[in-house]
């Protein structure tokens, strides 16, 4: 018998259907139904015949037609929403995002191997998971351990007692199981906004990793649920504030055990957003039942500072090669000199990301290698050098890369640590209490994060500003013909200078912050939970700014044509051409800011930079996108000609 999952005025009603060839009317009267039955006031409606109304699907919010007949219109167990006309849309309706799970590709997790780019995928839904088989031993020694500890009635903290200040209150073994539902129960207590469903994919994925390790003592059985609801993408509603980043994300991994036990919210592609309860069962899926210890084992751990640290970590690399790109596009179109970039000069500076910032500048602006047209149409004017916002970006977005570096061997490391507390070290017969749960490491490096790469923002800004202003740039005012009659780039600036104000506040690190919780048992935190989000706030601000650059500087190559840039960087302009046309007169700008910047210019020009590098230093391989070469500053200066003057 056919059966629909029902939201009406906040609730969710199972509404089974003996006869299919029924209307979706008769669908919507009988959820109506059952929902005034249960409400006395019946639900301030007079007579059910009086009430207007429509239903659409909860994933995608299509309407229905109310004559369709169910069997023509609906799939068994599909989501539906019934809205009385009249009523504003629930306000704890959440509507379902169109997105899906298609992977059929599963990636092992052991808890010793994942990797920052592995948990982007995997938040992305283009893996599944399974355990090791070394990984399921681990976990099996574990809960042997825990079970041992329960038989033998041992006073172990978190498995026979209370947590935090109630630690020395031992519990009854007859009440350990509650005592597990209660503390997710309790603790979830997160509020604002819920994360994304690939956000919390990335959360779920990364707290499996770490049950995978073996120190957490939760079942092998309760683990192998939860991996089945991430692989059907059951994905709970987790708030994004309320963890301060200590004693573990208590408050949104308690939000994730939350659905996992079938209580609160859940996201699927299939259902959209309903109760935890109703999305598990669509899936043919059963709530977990918590053993002792595992509640706890869900809960405490450093995981949403982690993942969304991973996001951070990953899109500010992205960034960060960008930024390169782009200046020195902007560095072509303001006619800037390439001496700055002497390998030399790096050389007694040999810091890891400015020598290859400079390297990367050279591949891309060498004369001999890449003839520019623009270049030698002031190769003997009278400048000899450039402001600091072209001369030094080996510089300030060296330093930006050694911090992506720094960082991201922090997060790496904190992906496959174990977090929990007490540990279960089953090899030892013996769990022990300490303090890997607190967040300060991934708390510190994601401040840090936030700062280094804010600066490629604020010195980016500072070049739109010249690319923008007519005494600076011998280009027409803010890049646009018929000035006065048009503005073109003047509030595209503006838009790039409140971002970078924005950042400046953004950047005052939350992890220098400490608030004393649980009646001072918890004395020290890291507020590391805030220390991610604005992290990947000032991110995407950064990714903003450069995008307005990366504008400003394609429609500066407009008023030097028919001259040509570098064969790469004209492989940048191509690309952005494919998405804006050029600025011939003014029109809605928002648009253009959006499409470049979902572009990732730096595609189009690695190629160009690992062929010079071959090319250029000798027995060289090609370097990941995150790898920095030393060995660029060995190429010989003598290969460049300057854009000013004569032969290096």
């Amino acid at each position: 018998m056919p059966r629909y999952t029902v939201h009406v005025r906040g609730e969710w009603l199972s509404v089974p259907c003996k006869d299919p060839s029924k209307t979706i009317r008769c669908l919507g009267k009988e959820a109506l139904r059952r929902y005034i039955k249960n409400k006395p006031d019946n639900g301030g409606f007079e007579t059910l015949e009086n009430v207007k109304f429509y239903l659409r699907r909860c994933k995608g919010l299509g309407l229905l037609d109310l004559d369709d007949k169910l069997i023509d219109a609906l799939e068994d167990n599909e989501f539906v929403e019934v809205v009385v006309e009249g009523d504003v849309m629930s306000p704890d309706f959440i509507p379902s995002q169109p997105e899906a799970c298609p992977s059929v590709q599963y990636i092992e997790i052991d808890g010793e191997c994942l990797t920052t780019k592995d948990l982007l995928n995997l938040g992305k839904g283009l893996y599944k998971i399974k355990l090791t088989p070394e990984a399921e031993q681990r976990v099996k020694q574990s809960r042997l351990l825990i079970e041992s500890i329960v038989n033998e009635k041992k006073v172990v903290y978190g498995i026979t007692t209370g947590f935090g200040k109630f630690a020395r209150t031992v519990i009854p073994v007859s009440q350990l199981n509650d005592l597990q539902v209660n503390l997710v129960r309790s603790h979830s207590a997160g509020v604002g906004k819920p994360l994304s469903p690939d956000r919390t994919r990335m959360l779920l994925a990364l707290r499996i990793n770490v049950l995978a390790k073996g120190y957490s003592g939760i079942s092998l059985e309760t683990l192998q649920q939860v991996i089945e609801a991430f692989n059907a993408c059951c994905l709970p509603y987790i708030p994004e504030k309320g963890t301060v980043g200590a004693s573990g994300d208590l408050a949104p991994l308690s939000h994730l055990a939350l659905g996992l036990i079938g209580e609160g919210k859940m996201w699927s592609p299939k259902s959209g957003w309903a109760d935890a309860k109703y999305v598990l069962e669509a899936h043919g899926l059963k709530p977990v039942s918590l053993k002792p210890k595992e509640g706890l084992a869900l809960i405490n751990g450093t995981q949403m500072i982690t993942s969304l640290g991973c996001e951070a970590v990953e899109r500010a690399n992205a960034i960060a090669k960008q930024a390169d790109i782009i200046a020195s596009l902007t560095l072509e179109v303001l006619k800037g000199t390439t001496r700055a970039f002497d390998s030399d000069i790096h050389r007694l500076r040999p810091h890891p990301g400015q020598v290859e910032v400079a390297f990367r500048f050279r591949s891309l602006l060498d004369s001999d290698h890449h003839p520019s047209e623009i270049a030698e149409s002031h190769r003997f004017c009278d400048r000899v050098q450039d402001a600091y916002t072209l001369r030094c970006c080996p510089q300030v977005h060296g330093v930006v890369n050694d911090t992506i570096d720094f960082v991201t061997n922090i997060i790496s490391t904190e992906i496959n640590s174990a977090t929990d507390n007490p540990m279960v070290f089953a090899e030892r017969g013996e769990t022990i209490s300490g303090g890997n749960f607190h967040g300060e490491y991934p708390a510190k490096a994601l401040d840090y994060l936030a700062i280094g790469v804010h600066e490629l923002a604020s010195i980016s800004e500072r070049r739109i500003e010249r690319l923008c202003n007519p005494s600076l740039s011998e280009l027409p005012a803010f890049l646009v013909t018929e000035g006065g009659l048009n503005s073109g780039f003047m509030i595209a600036h503006c838009t790039a200078a409140a971002l970078v104000s924005e950042n400046k506040a953004l950047c005052h690190p939350s992890s220098v912050d400490s608030l004393s919780t649980s009646a001072a048992t918890e004395d020290h935190v890291s507020m590391g939970g805030w220390a991610a989000r604005k992290a990947l706030r000032v991110i995407e601000n950064v990714e903003h700014v450069l995008a307005i650059e990366l504008l400003a500087a394609c429609q500066g190559i407009e008023f030097l044509r028919p001259l040509r840039t570098t064969t790469p960087l004209e492989k940048v302009y191509d690309l952005v051409r494919s998405v804006v046309r050029p600025w011939m007169k003014d029109r809605f700008m928002a648009p253009d800011i959006e499409a470049v910047h979902r572009l990732l210019v730096w595609l189009v020009a690695v190629p160009y930079i690992e062929k010079y590098r071959r090319e250029h230093i000798p027995e060289s391989r090609p370097v990941s996108p995150t790898a920095f070469s030393v060995d660029s500053m060995s190429l010989s200066s003598n290969s460049m000609h300057d854009r000013h003057g004569n032969q290096n």
